[in-house]
Order: C-alpha cells, then structure tokens, then sequence
C-alpha cells in the first residue's frame, strides 16, 4: 500500500502530554503529518472543538472525518486492530 493515508486532525496544545504520546502512536503507525490546531493559541479553536465534539480536553483528535477521542480512544482502537484500517492502511 502507498504511504498515503486518512488526513490527521488534531486539537493540542504546548504542554500536553497526552497530545505527545498521540502524536508519538500516529508516528509509529506511519502518519507522517498531523493538522494540529492549537487551542492554546486560539481560544476561537477550542470553543470550535467544544461544539464538534462535545469534549473540553486535548487532545481530540480526528482521522478523516472521524472523531476518534483523546489519547486513551486512540490507543483503544490500536489495541483492538483499528486504527490502521481507519488510517485507510492495511500492513
């Protein structure tokens, strides 16, 4: 399969732990860009990420047009097999 995969949003900011290890899951799985939109940065943004998802917290990621969660949703769906196939990648 190409290296070509689901576009990756994410919803971060400067220091959130939870934000890096996500990232760090998404680098291991092949994602080699993530669209980090930085609430920190733009309080428009969080109140925009607030509406989409119903959620306060980063990160708040989404691949594709799917909203996946925070970290601890991300890491759930890999152990169960998910998210490579929602990365639209099948190694």
């Amino acid at each position: 399969m190409s290296n070509t995969h689901a576009p990756v949003r994410m919803y971060t900011s400067a220091v959130c732990p939870y934000c890096q290890r996500a990232e760090r899951l998404l680098s291991e799985r092949g994602v080699q860009h993530i669209e980090k939109i930085r609430i920190d940065l733009d309080p428009e943004q969080k109140t925009k990420m607030m509406e989409e998802t119903g959620r306060r917290t980063v990160p708040q990621i989404y691949i594709g047009s799917t909203h996946v969660g925070g970290f601890d949703d991300l890491a759930a769906l890999d152990r169960a097999g998910q998210l490579l196939p929602l990365l639209g990648k099948t190694d």
